[in-house]
């Protein structure tokens, strides 16, 4: 009678939902493509389908402590693509899993996504997306693609307070659009159209994306630090993303322009706040976030090509493509050396 018990509860145990709390149930996510990755809790991995138009949170079951060694992999796009059994791979993005300081790392295959786990001591396996605990959502107006291929429908995401924060363009008059998501996941709404004064190109704009954000607090209040193309920094508050609502963000610097920015930390060192952000022209800058509170907002164009809260460029980090926090000192780099990628673990600056 107990074997018979016993197997009745294992048979429900596998049949019942993974992590019903949070509405993930056991299946095969199918993803499009993977434009953007970001951590929540618990080793929720949650996934931006640009072409899918569609979030997607998967419970990587990754919450072992990895250790805290520094990571450095030479060659890791061979390395991935080893591991996949392709040719070669595109890599989309790279975050740190906090709950356990791996790496999970988006590659684009020939045109089909994937995903792989980047261990401390370098291993790299591929992570399938068949029969894993997860939930997705679909977004209800994103932008249509053109000659130019697919829409920046998710360009950055952020799991924050029991809530997704996701950027990107939109199907409405204001393109630019910032969504706020609970999670678990029901429905997404329209998002928010975002309009920024662009000082480099002296005007307001509302169908820039933002290409990279993170979210910091500035007193009470949780805001959106954006950073767009040609480089306006820009403050949005949390609390004025509803749907439907049209959000006019503050610009408080104007980094440079010719220039796309890639991927944005924020960090405390010695007591203080910084921003640190890789860019396509204009290397890694180191923003102090001191003045993020008072600092006048930019409604003209500057008269030289910077504007507004200062910043210093980090000369020793060329080159970077991707960057997360490792840990509370250093932080992990994606460097491109030649025609390969390396993975570098350096000192937070």
């Amino acid at each position: 009678m107990r074997t018979k018990l016993l197997a009745a509860a294992l048979l429900l145990a596998a049949l019942a939902p993974a992590r019903a709390d949070d509405g993930l149930t056991k299946g095969t996510a199918e993803l499009k493509s993977i434009s953007a990755l970001a951590f929540g809790p618990k080793g929720l991995l949650l996934i931006g389908d640009s072409v899918g138009a569609a979030v997607v949170a998967v419970d990587t079951g990754d919450t072992k402590p990895a250790g805290d060694k520094p990571l450095n992999v030479e060659k890791i796009d061979s390395k991935i693509a080893a591991a996949l059994g392709a040719n070669a791979v595109r890599i989309t993005d790279v975050k740190v899993n906090p709950a356990s300081g791996n790496l999970f790392v988006s590659v684009d295959r020939a045109g089909a996504p994937a995903l792989v786990k980047v261990a401390r001591d370098g291993t790299v396996t591929a992570f399938p997306l068949k029969d894993v605990p997860f939930t997705s959502v679909k977004l209800p107006n994103p932008a249509k693609g053109g000659a130019k291929g697919p829409p920046a429908v998710i360009t950055q995401l952020a799991f924050v307070d029991g809530k997704v924060l996701v950027a990107g363009l939109s199907s409405e008059e204001f393109a630019s659009t910032l969504r706020v998501i609970p999670f678990p996941f029901k429905d997404a709404d329209k998002g928010s159209g975002i309009e920024i004064f662009h000082g480099a190109h002296g005007k307001l704009e509302t169908h820039a994306p933002i290409r990279t954000f993170v979210t910091y607090k500035i007193g009470a209040e949780t805001n959106i630090m954006a950073a767009y193309t040609c480089t306006p920094l820009v403050k949005i508050p949390v609390s004025e993303l509803k749907p439907g609502a049209k959000v006019k963000g503050t610009t408080i610097a104007e980094l440079g322009n010719r220039n796309n920015p890639l991927d944005m930390i924020v960090y405390s060192k010695g007591g203080k706040d910084f921003l640190l952000m890789a860019n396509t022209a204009r290397g890694v800058m180191k923003i102090p976030t001191t003045e993020f509170a008072t600092a006048t907002a930019i409604t003209a164009r500057p008269a030289g090509d910077t504007a507004g809260v200062k910043y210093e460029s980090v000369a020793e980090l060329k080159d970077v493509m991707q960057l997360d926090k490792l840990n509370d000192d250093s932080a992990i780099l994606l460097v491109k050396n030649g025609t390969n990628f390396d993975l570098k673990t350096v000192p937070l600056p």
